[in-house]
């Protein structure tokens, strides 16, 4: 019985006994004084069976056909049961085949046929942050390694950013959590939506640096950054650092729905490379998720910012190191050698140092005061041409085997002995 049941058992044992009459039965139950009498009735006449739900036992009327249900699970367990789909991704798939039921229903077919077991979430305490209000504001930055391609793959890295105050989220794969891959992903974003406010990442390398600054950095009062790091403060973007998992749990929870669902498409479309797995991500799949997940702000206000005019991203996203120009006007790089030519205006003068940018597709670029030089690359590279091209020294013969010279005797300095005796000593 029901608690509904067993309570109305109750109030027709107090009516039954006298200490309780038929009007404040009713009011007890909340029920017409002619639905209780009608109750009372069938509680004399069959007992405790009077008050149970005629339509137990029953079908219900809005219940989906036998055959309905043997298609569906048929279905799930030819194609889905084998990529562990659980009943929610698993109703969504069924659904675009044409099988549309709720996701609970399904959950409950399964559990009854014995094909998906209840899985016991254990909930963490931490304290709640509130999302940020506005669109842009902040956005949350990791890298997911995972078996992305199936047990037997490699493993892979998944560069996840997710905006805190919507949940909008984008990817790309790589094959590490890489300062090209992170500044792939920001570029793509900023190129889609604009440039965030600020980018909510953990302590590692790729992000922040833990060395000393340098001599020249002391002197502009620059702190230490990465690569990524002086992209960032190039846009205008700040890093904050997050000192524990948790405290990015928003891009962690992200990268949790892409380890579920992402693996299972993959799976089901039988992909297993880099390039096939990011125009799956870019063909639709973060779309839809979007569509599902993402929440709107709290303030209408987007905060993403236009990037600066003359500001060119692929001067943003490279990688910078200083050279010093030698005698002959030649840099050297990432061992390769670099001809500056004559015709530059200004021309870096010996012993100076200019900058060199190595960009995202392997272009590299030589400034001096902000300006672009004229180069050439020089190949071979002089000092290994000079190795090459130098003949071998012949190998010095060794000396044949002497016997050591006679020691000579001690001869006094006769001259010096007799200015001695003149002079005195």
């Amino acid at each position: 019985m029901s608690h509904k049941e067993l309570y109305r058992k109750s109030v027709m044992e107090m009516v039954v006994s006298g200490r309780m009459t038929l009007m404040e039965a009713s009011k007890r139950m909340s029920l017409s004084y002619r639905q209780t009498l009608r109750v009372y009735q069938r509680f004399l006449a069959q007992g405790d069976a009077g008050l149970l739900h005629r339509r137990r036992g029953q079908a219900s009327n809005r219940a989906y056909p036998a055959s309905f249900r043997e298609e569906v699970l048929g279905r799930y367990r030819e194609r889905y049961q084998e990529h562990d789909l659980g009943p929610t991704l698993g109703a969504e798939k069924l659904a675009e085949e044409g099988w549309v039921m709720d996701h609970e229903t399904l959950r409950r077919w399964l559990l009854e046929a014995g094909d998906w077991k209840r899985r016991r979430k254990r909930h963490k305490h931490r304290s709640r942050r509130e999302r940020r209000a506005h669109w842009g504001e902040l956005v949350q930055m990791d890298g997911s390694h995972h078996p992305w391609f199936g047990p037997d793959q490699d493993r892979a890295c998944l560069m996840n950013m997710v905006d805190d105050a919507t949940g909008t989220t984008m990817g790309l794969m790589a094959a590490e959590e890489t300062t090209e891959a992170a500044m792939r992903l920001l570029r793509r974003w900023i190129e889609t939506h604009g440039v965030p406010g600020a980018l909510y990442t953990d302590k590692k390398n790729v992000y922040l640096t833990d060395r000393a600054p340098t001599l020249e950095e002391q002197l502009a009062g620059e702190e230490p950054l990465t690569a990524f790091g002086k992209a960032c403060h190039k846009l205008g973007i700040e890093i904050i650092a997050a000192h524990s998992p948790q405290a990015k749990g928003r891009v962690e929870r992200s990268n949790g729905v892409y380890q579920d669902r992402f693996v299972k498409e993959l799976a089901l479309g039988h992909i297993t490379t880099l390039a096939a797995a990011n125009a799956l991500l870019a063909g639709g799949f973060t779309d839809a998720l979007n569509a599902k997940f993402a929440v709107a702000p709290l303030a209408a206000q987007d905060f993403h910012r236009p990037v600066l005019q003359g500001l060119d991203l692929d001067d943003v996203f490279c990688f910078e190191t200083s050279r010093v120009v030698q005698n002959d006007w030649t840099v050297r790089h990432e061992n390769r050698y670099y001809q500056i030519q004559q015709d530059n205006t200004p021309l870096s003068k010996p012993k100076t140092k200019i900058l060199v940018r190595t960009h995202l597709d392997g272009r590299t670029q030589l400034l001096y005061k902000g300006k672009p030089l004229v180069f050439c690359a020089m190949s071979p590279q002089p000092m290994q041409q000079r190795r090459h091209q130098a003949p071998a020294a012949p190998p010095i013969p060794k000396a044949a085997h002497q016997p050591p010279a006679p020691q000579k005797r001690w001869r006094p300095n006769v001259g010096r002995l007799a200015i001695m005796n003149e002079t005195g000593p």
